[in-house]
């Protein structure tokens, strides 16, 4: 199944630059340039509840105007009993997208769904269920990350949308990346004709055109057609290491916050989200799953370790660094409100006697240390940037200070506080995150004692650490990985999928899968890996 965009069907943007704001009162969008009407992108579904589910299309009509939307419900794919519904209106005022949430559904059910236009033209008939109340024996979820559409297809989308045994979906960002061509991947590296606009993403007609790019994607249609999912946004949905007050090459002040007002809007107009910028949700007795804020709303500038190593002694430098700065109580991921209210929320699921507490974050909480042969890892990529980039990471770990300063690690205080927090409510806990590309597997400890664990998903189709590690064994890396970094059980640094996440009232079963290739449309593994914890072991075991 090959896959490319009409450039003539869906937009004419390369002569459309900052002016395309002035446009139609700063709301153009792809329908105001090109011929799309109709549905154009399917139909999602999002924001479970035990009696609501929360219902997306994206409606043009035939004269570009208003378009007024009817959805209906039904236990039965042919539709003889409507059993709820709802209306709404939509425009160019928000892309012509609508989201409708249903409610006075019954809990643990299967719908399907169909929006209604006005001239009597349907969607696609799209799958959904409501989260189940009462006692849970199972529940499987798919986990994703980091989906860059230039690199390849999404075949791990395409694979789990096959699959009968899902019960839901939950996205940890970086669901689309705002690079211009040749950014990342390079263009001798990109597959050809798969990402519109051709420009990087800043104002909105360029966010509005990116989503259009990447929900055009089949694999990815159906997967939303098939199940609910559960999203939040990272970066690059902004831009690349974004935080409270800046992203992407230095932007910052108005010109960031403006990104960043247009980014978010064309994410809630494209996502089949709430606005709510986090949120829990039930799995009957078995689970709660967390949903955090934990890139752009309060989380401080990450500390950069650049200066340092400039200085005439960088090892001091690094030392006072790590007993100073980098230990600030102020720093934040999160923000002191968010923080407060996933505290109280762990307690009051394990006051409602739920097996699990299951958080999802957009940044990996565990950190590695670099061993020292790590230098070899990079030789044969030819890259001088790659070997300063490892032997400061050597340095640093060395030390105790993290490899990556833009994910928790960069803000050990807050990780603290947060980990405590999970102490002192005695959950089970279960962390997953996103974005290093890579399949990680943590035991997460504070202060010697082990909290919980954290399985972190390797990416949709971004290359992880292969891309710098050419023709060096993956399976020496992960081993001198794990060897060298305390909390590390497992990890796989080469592959490309998605994970699950199965879980009974004894046991979480975390499976990584791996696909053949993202080059090509293949839905094919070429393997699983299957770790687990019990409940009340907070420790990661092998099945």
């Amino acid at each position: 199944m090959s896959f490319t965009i009409d450039r003539r069907l869906l937009l004419k943007t390369a002569s459309y630059g900052l002016g395309a704001l002035s446009l139609n009162g700063g709301t153009l969008a792809i329908a105001g340039i090109s011929d799309a009407r109709g549905f154009t992108h399917g139909v999602a579904s999002g924001e479970p509840a035990a009696t609501s589910i929360l219902l997306w299309t994206r409606h043009v009509p035939a004269s570009g105007d208003i378009s007024r939307l009817e959805v209906q419900l039904s236990t039965d794919p042919d539709f003889n009993k409507i059993v709820g519904g709802g209306a709404a209106r939509t425009g160019a005022f928000r892309d012509w997208t609508a989201k409708i949430t249903v409610d006075g559904l019954k809990p643990g059910t299967h719908y399907y769904y169909r929006f209604i236009a006005a001239d009597g033209t349907k969607s696609v008939v799209g799958q959904t269920r409501t989260l189940p109340e009462g006692r849970v024996d199972q529940y499987r979820i798919a986990i994703f990350s980091c989906a860059n559409m230039p690199y390849g297809f999404f075949n791990a989308y395409g694979h789990v949308a096959a699959r009968d045994d899902i019960d839901l979906a939950i996205h940890l960002g970086d669901y689309y990346y705002e690079y211009g061509p040749g950014t990342y991947p390079p263009l001798k590296d990109a597959v050809p004709g798969r990402t519109l606009p051709d420009t990087e993403a800043i104002h909105l007609v360029d966010y509005r055109i990116r989503h259009a790019s990447y929900r055009a994607d089949p694999d990815l249609q159906r997967l939303h057609q098939r199940m609910a999912m559960i999203a939040l946004w990272d970066d690059h949905e902004i831009a690349n290491n974004s935080w409270e007050g800046g992203g992407g090459s230095g932007m910052t002040g108005d010109e960031y916050a403006m990104r960043k007002a247009a980014a978010l809007q064309a994410y809630r107009e494209w996502m089949p989200v709430s606005d709510m910028p986090w949120e829990s949700y039930d799995i009957g007795d078995l689970a709660s799953f967390h949903r955090t804020e934990t890139r752009v709303l309060a989380r401080s500038r990450p500390p950069s370790i650049s200066a340092l190593l400039k200085q005439p002694d960088p090892l001091a430098a690094l030392k006072a660094f790590r007993d100073g700065p980098w230990l600030d109580p102020a720093a934040t991921v999160m923000g002191s409100q968010q923080e407060n209210w996933l505290a109280s929320r762990l307690k009051q699921s394990v006051a409602r006697r739920q097996h699990w507490q299951i958080v999802g974050n957009g940044t990996v909480m565990a950190s590695n240390v670099m061993p020292a042969d790590a230098v070899d890892w990079v030789a044969g990529s030819g890259s001088d940037g790659n070997r300063k980039f490892v032997e400061t990471a050597v340095m640093a770990t060395s030390l105790g200070l993290p490899v990556n300063f833009d994910a928790w690690g960069g803000y050990p205080a807050a990780r603290t506080r947060f980990l405590q927090s999970a102490l002192a409510a005695d959950a089970n806990l279960i962390v997953i995150a996103g974005d290093t590309h890579n399949a990680w597997a943590y035991d997460l400890v504070e202060s010697g004692t082990k909290v919980g664990v954290e399985f972190a998903t390797h990416s949709v189709t971004s290359p992880g650490m292969e891309e710098a590690t050419p023709g060096y064994d993956p399976l020496r890396i992960a081993d001198s990985l794990v060897r060298a970094s305390p909390t590390l059980e497992w990890c796989d640094t080469s592959n490309r999928g998605y994970m699950t996440l199965d879980l009974t009232p004894k046991r979480a079963v975390s499976e990584w899968h791996f696909l053949r290739t993202v080059t090509q449309p293949n839905l094919a593994l070429a393997g699983t890996h299957r770790l687990a914890v019990r409940k009340g072991r907070r420790a990661i075991e092998t099945v």
